[in-house]
């Protein structure tokens, strides 16, 4: 099967490293569901692109029932799905961790695993069901399931859970052909990552500036994740700006 006839879904498709994914998919050939939950900028998504094989399909990410209706969307229209690229994704407001409020944990909770895990379920349903039969599964785990950011304890733990998560499909996956990997994104630039040029706390109390990398490097990443045969996998890959401060101390 080529990547013309492959079906892949981006969740969190509307901005920042989910559209840039979602148009490299686009321009890869994959036929790409764009989800996320404004419909605005998954049209805009699908509108940067020129091949006219977008769908964008409103999906709050976190309500079970929305995410079925997403699924059956998939089902009808295409009626397989061959990739998965589960990222959508929040962060609380930077807080120290003793004034954190249960709503802003509980929002992150919600969208970033608990949206990971009802995607990841039905992309399993379906996968399964298809012939060919399986498929991948590609979540995108963050530097912050490694390391922690001072005050980012709803999304490091969160993160942290993601890799719990991608190995359990790993295994899980085995006897439908499913294969899961993951991505552990470090300083892209967009949007929601900008602050970090200009400058964000470090752990030794200081603040810096920190490098950034191009959105379409990491979008270039996770392509070729997805055009493995399933009988390989990147079980995890980290991809960051090469002198941000993550290796060592700092």
């Amino acid at each position: 099967m080529t990547s013309n006839d492959k079906v892949a879904l981006v969740t969190g498709a509307g901005t920042g490293i989910g559209r840039a994914v979602a148009l490299a998919l686009l321009a890869a050939g994959y036929r790409v569901v764009l989800a996320g939950r404004r419909i605005e900028p998954l049209v805009e998504t699908a509108a940067a692109s020129s091949t006219g094989h977008a769908l964008p399909v409103a999906t709050d990410v976190s309500r079970p029932e929305s995410v079925d209706a997403l699924f059956a969307t998939i089902k009808e229209k295409f009626g397989r799905l061959d990739v998965l690229f589960n990222n959508a994704g929040v962060n609380a407001p930077r807080a120290s961790f003793e004034d954190l409020s249960y709503a802003q944990w509980q929002n992150v909770v919600n969208i970033n695993l608990t949206g990971s895990f009802l995607c990841a379920q039905g992309a399993f349903r379906l996968m399964k069901e298809q012939l060919p039969q399986g498929g991948r599964i590609i979540n995108n785990g963050s530097i912050a399931a490694h390391a922690p950011r001072p005050n980012s304890a709803p999304y490091t733990a969160t993160k942290h859970a993601i890799t719990g998560l991608t190995k359990t499909l790993s295994l899980d996956g085995r006897k439908y052909n499913i294969a899961c990997g993951q991505i552990d994104v470090g300083n892209a630039m967009t949007e929601l990552a900008a602050p970090m040029a200009a400058g964000v706390p470090q752990a030794n109390g200081e603040t810096a500036a920190e490098p950034m990398m191009d959105a379409a490097e990491v979008a270039q990443a996770v392509v070729h994740m997805a055009g493995l045969p399933l009988s390989t996998n990147i079980q995890f890959m980290t991809i960051m700006a090469t002198k941000m401060p993550f290796v060592g101390r700092g």
